[in-house]
């Protein structure tokens, strides 16, 4: 059997292995939650009651554009306060009011909407959290929230 050697010499010499390295390396990072990747989940997540909608609040890139890596707990505080989300569900009664919304539905799911900083009920779910929105807590749609500048 032969020994991994780092020169041609007769002489062994172990070959440099880190440890710690490896076991960061071998670590995959789960993907924040986004539309994409929580379609499997969404049948599992709550059924929204009456006049309520389930939201999945926008996830933050964590490196910007100039390559700067974002800090964890920069961006835990950016999605607790985030003011943009993507529609998943509608309860039965959201937009049901006529005298209310004359105009009929302020957002359908699928859209992304802009409501209040701190508005709505938050669910903690694994990879993220959602959240449950009354129908009249929308402020607007939005075609990108990545658009909307975002502070950290």
């Amino acid at each position: 059997m032969k020994k991994e050697t780092l020169s041609t010499s007769e002489k062994e010499v172990p070959k440099h292995r880190n440890a710690l390295e490896e076991k960061y390396q071998n670590t995959q990072e789960k993907e924040p939650l986004n539309p994409e990747n929580i379609k499997e989940q969404v049948s599992q997540l709550p059924e929204p009651s009456g006049w309520r909608l389930l939201v999945l609040p926008f996830t933050p890139k964590e490196k910007t554009k100039g390559g700067i890596l974002i800090a964890q707990e920069s961006l835990d505080k950016l999605r607790v306060a985030t003011n943009c989300g993507y529609v998943l569900k509608m309860g039965p009664l959201a937009y049901a009011d006529r005298e209310k919304f004359t105009t009929g539905p302020w957002c359908k799911k699928g859209d992304w909407i802009i409501f209040a900083r701190y508005a709505g009920s938050r669910l903690p779910i694994e990879g993220g959290e959602v959240r449950l929105l009354n129908d009249d807590e929308v402020l607007g749609t939005i075609k990108d929230p990545g658009s909307v500048l975002h502070h950290i």
